[in-house]
């Protein structure tokens, strides 16, 4: 049987960004506010069209590089799931795919050229975003919320070098609970290959306690026992 191209309505394929850093004690999330219609003057996740020559993932890496400046090499970038739903877009069927992008001390978003404004914004967000974003964006907070439990991804919210001080304080702020610092520190120290010791003077982090050991990430991919959430 032949192939008619033509028999089947064309549609569009972009990719869309949930973007969280760890700033001040705080999660947070970038957000565009689109400054073309449809949903002109609301806040959205920063995404774009594939190119004709462009994967979803080299997509997803142009993206979070015009808009955070930071390149994917300098963060951890997964592919989430794909969204499909028709009518999600009012211009025309699009499918996304979106990934979740987890960026160490970010510098100042940009925002690009159909974008009126970019802003790191507080998780949660309190107002509801264009299309169907905030199906995304909880999607991909529940994502990194399970997944500190049995990887390492926490220590990719962390710069090259940290504190177990500073590690705790980022799964404190995903999961919005507060954690007992001896059983964290028993707990890391003790899953092979979460953390490695690094040498050097300890860091002081503040206080009157004596200064903080220093670690980096140990480079395992999966932690045994996981780090269960409270």
């Amino acid at each position: 049987m032949s192939y008619d191209k033509h028999a089947f309505e064309p549609f569009a394929v972009a990719v869309d960004l949930a973007v969280f850093t760890v700033r001040d004690g705080a999660l947070r999330v970038l957000l565009i506010r689109r400054g073309e219609e449809p949903h002109a003057g609301r806040w959205a996740l920063p995404g774009g069209f594939l190119r004709p020559a462009e994967s979803a993932e080299d997509a997803a890496a142009r993206e979070l590089a015009e808009k955070t400046g930071v390149p994917p090499e300098g963060c951890h970038l997964e592919q989430l799931r794909t969204y499909s739903a028709p009518g999600r877009d009012p211009r025309m069927r699009v499918v996304s795919v979106a990934y979740t992008a987890l960026v160490p001390d970010p510098p100042e978003p940009r925002a690009g050229t159909d974008a009126a404004e970019a802003r790191w914004v507080d998780w949660p967000v309190g107002e509801s975003l264009a299309f169907d974003h905030d199906a995304i964006l909880a999607d991909a907070h529940e994502r990194v919320g399970a997944k500190l439990e049995y990887t390492g991804l926490a220590t990719a919210f962390c710069p090259p070098v940290f504190t177990l001080g500073e590690l705790q304080a980022v799964y404190e702020t995903v999961w919005g609970t507060a954690l007992d610092r001896p059983n964290f520190r028993r707990k890391v120290l003790a899953t092979p290959g979460f953390v490695a010791a690094v040498g050097g003077e300890p860091r002081r982090t503040g206080g009157r306690g004596k200064p903080a050991a220093l670690y980096r990430a140990g480079g395992a991919v999966a932690l045994h026992p996981p780090l269960l959430r409270p």
